[in-house]
């Protein structure tokens, strides 16, 4: 399973020892506001973890956790999956790549996403020869589409994803080479 690394962050992928992290990232309403609306459980993150390592073992790709390089704490998640029309659990391997970040709320404000963004993306395009990557957020989700706009992704609208209409940016492998790699946070 891949690690990655930048300036500022290790990113490992998504296993048991990252549950009490990303449960309390989880477990905290500001940052699930506009990701399910809700705080999630303890035995949600955990089954949410579970489906992750079964995805990294069948795909090669998945969720990370991000990792403050000089602390060693635990700053959030990245993923990169397969979107969904609908929302159900299964991947859709016949649907687009998704990219996508959440971090603690502490964290906010510091270029983490960003970075994280940046250092996945490199290693879809370049590792898993991906086409394309699409990422989706919430309409009024202004924070996430910025760093979107930061990776070089352009709008694509409202789109039906996950069984909602979300705002939709998209970056191809040509534009990722030419634009967004020239402006790498790490």
């Amino acid at each position: 399973m891949t690690v990655l690394t930048t300036a500022r962050l290790r990113l490992e992928p998504l296993a048991d020892a990252h549950l009490a992290g990303f449960n309390a990232m989880n477990s905290d309403p500001e940052v699930m506001r506009f990701l399910s609306g809700k705080p999630e459980t303890l035995e949600e993150s955990r089954a949410i973890i579970e489906r992750i390592e079964t995805r990294w073992a069948e795909l090669g790709y998945g969720w990370w956790a991000i990792i403050e390089r000089d602390t060693g704490k635990f700053a959030g998640a990245g993923i990169l999956q397969n979107l969904r029309r609908e929302a159900t659990q299964l991947p859709d391997l016949a649907c687009p790549l998704e990219i996508g970040w959440r971090l603690r709320r502490a964290l906010w404000g510091r270029g983490y996403a960003s970075e994280a963004a940046f250092a996945i993306a490199d290693f879809a395009f370049e590792a898993l020869h991906a086409d394309e990557l699409l990422a989706v957020c919430h309409p009024d989700n202004q924070a996430s589409w910025t760093v979107m706009e930061r990776l070089g992704m352009r709008p694509q609208g409202l789109q039906r994803w996950y069984g909602k209409a979300l705002t939709t940016y998209r970056i191809d492998a040509d534009a990722w080479r030419v634009n967004a790699k020239a402006r790498a946070p790490y």
